[in-house]
């Protein structure tokens, strides 16, 4: 069966087309089926803006869909920057947001983070499934590593002492917060499968 990723992010592209891969599964990003939306993510919570973006590409090409919302949650800012993680700050670019992160946790000892990801899939006859997953972890003082994007160079696994940006692929994916997600979302699909 194909998916549309409702999404142009080449990054989780590339970690729901790894993951997805086991169910037999086709995945493609929303521009490469010739979608061009931008849903508003007008949710409060990343499951609220996972099923906005899915409900809206599904809607739009009458395929199921799969969107993700994902985002950092630092302790010692109350949570933010949560579902604001890809604008934080009005900032452009990663590493401008990573900058501004480092910026606002200057002189605070509590590092503590955690990355969620939720994912909606949402079928033309209206079925949906979610799933969510989460890893904490700590802020680094700078960033580490050359992989991952976003927050990942500055955001050390616990127990690891490394970033997400310093482990493979297969590393990341077995231990991220989308990685998490995903698995329980393929445990899903193959339920919802089998009942069709």
């Amino acid at each position: 069966m194909r998916y549309i990723l409702a999404s142009n992010n080449k990054g989780k592209l590339k970690e729901m087309k790894a993951i997805l891969a086991n169910l037999g599964a086709e995945v493609i990003s929303q521009s490469e089926a010739g979608l061009s939306i931008d849903a508003d993510e007008t949710g409060t919570t990343f499951e609220e803006n996972a099923l906005i973006k899915a409900k809206a590409a599904c809607e739009a090409i009458r395929e199921p869909a799969i969107a993700d919302d994902s985002g950092l949650a630092v302790e010692a800012l109350g949570g933010a920057p949560g579902v604001y993680s890809a604008r934080y700050g009005g900032c452009a670019t990663d590493e401008e947001r990573v900058n501004l992160l480092l910026k606002n946790l200057e002189g605070e000892k509590n590092r503590r983070a955690k990355f969620v990801s939720c994912i909606a899939c949402t079928f033309p006859n209206g079925d949906v499934i979610t799933a969510r997953g989460e890893c904490e972890g700590v802020i680094t003082l700078a960033p580490r590593g050359e992989g991952g994007f976003g927050y990942d160079p500055i955001f050390e696994l616990l127990d690891t002492g490394k970033t997400m940006a310093e482990l493979s692929d297969e590393e990341k994916n077995a231990v991220s917060h989308r990685g998490r997600a995903l698995k329980i979302f393929e445990m899903k699909l193959r339920e919802y499968n089998a009942d069709k």
